[in-house]
């Protein structure tokens, strides 16, 4: 991949580019999103574009690592509260709803088997949550599978997930009604 600018212009503009990719491959997917779109949105041109991600597959891979790098650093994993961290995704859908589309689109797109968080390095959370089941404070499973339920049960109301998507607007009764549902269903999912 490209080097990154290492300016503050150059920083600000790769910033900008990220930003207004991340909404046009989150709206649109991969095939269906546009370069002129992209750099009329970031005001920019094709070479400093090109010059940073090299090309649209690069682009959509720096985008899809640093919304992940973003969402995984605010997303306090603690594999003795599962449950709480399938709340705060649950959270941050209803913040940041293009995030679960721009990994739908991932998994439709590039991934249709296999890890979806290819950019995002997930070992640590794999360890941690096998540490725990060692010490008998998780039930067993794989830990890939583990964490795939629990992010699943995550984002059962996430745009474009199934039955019923939520959304910011809606009633805070009715988040507080999910959120509570989420953190029972977890914990009797993960206790030993």
């Amino acid at each position: 991949m490209p080097e990154l600018p290492t300016s503050a212009r150059g920083a600000a503009t790769s910033r900008r580019i990220l930003d207004a990719a991340f909404e046009e491959f989150a709206e649109r997917g991969i095939a269906g999103a546009r370069i002129d779109r992209i750099i009329a949105a970031a005001r920019t041109n094709k070479a400093q574009l090109y010059g940073y991600f090299g090309n649209k597959d690069g682009l959509f891979d720096a985008v899809l690592a640093d919304r992940l790098r973003a969402s995984a650093d605010d997303d306090g994993f603690d594999p003795g509260d599962l449950a709480g961290w399938a709340v705060r995704i649950y959270d941050e859908n209803l913040r940041n709803p293009g995030l679960f589309r721009l990994l739908t689109w991932a998994r439709l797109e590039r991934r249709p088997a296999g890890l979806t968080l290819g950019p995002l390095d997930v070992e640590p959370k794999f360890t941690a949550v096998a540490e725990a089941q060692t010490a008998g404070r998780l039930g067993a499973g794989a830990p890939v599978d583990v964490l795939a339920l629990v992010f699943a049960m995550a984002n059962a109301w996430s745009a474009g997930s199934g039955i019923y998507s939520a959304t910011a607007d809606q009633p805070a009764a009715e988040h507080e009604r999910r959120r509570a549902l989420l953190r029972a269903f977890v914990e009797r999912a993960v206790t030993p």
